[in-house]
């Protein structure tokens, strides 16, 4: 007997079940998140584990989602990268498709495209400006 509540708990147990309310759906939160802007280097920490992600998302803010078992990385809604999760330390995973895709954009960064003067580029006489504003006309006094 209890004197506080002038009973045993175990007869009142009963009324507390029936007087509690349902718990509310919610979405559970596990694992580790962040938002981060990814760096030149294409890699996300998540603990002390360096993991590639896509080159192609390089300056952009990204969703790193980790669990017990995966790391995904998420630009806009689009998984950019998913690794197994590595629990050893200082560890780097990388994706040889990741590696192929920043040699592609060095290469292209490396070597630009000449822009050739052809019907569909867009080019413009300079003199078309000197003369919109007077600087080709020189009036004498």
């Amino acid at each position: 007997m209890v004197r506080t509540i002038k009973a045993r708990p175990s007869e009142l147990l009963a009324a507390d079940t029936d007087a509690m309310l349902a718990l509310p759906p919610a979405v559970l939160h596990l694992g580790w998140r962040n938002h981060v802007r990814l760096g030149r280097d294409y890699y996300v920490r998540v603990d002390t584990g360096d993991y590639s992600v896509d080159p192609r998302a390089i300056g952009a803010r990204v969703d790193v989602a980790a669990d017990l078992d995966t790391v995904r990385v998420r630009h806009g809604g689009r998984l950019v990268a998913e690794h197994p999760r590595r629990w050893a330390r200082n560890m780097t995973v990388t994706d040889p498709a990741h590696v192929a895709t920043a040699a592609t954009l060095r290469h292209h960064y490396q070597h630009p495209t000449p822009a050739t003067p052809d019907g569909d580029a867009m080019v413009r006489d300079l003199a078309d400006y000197d003369r919109a504003f007077g600087l080709g006309e020189v009036s004498q006094p």
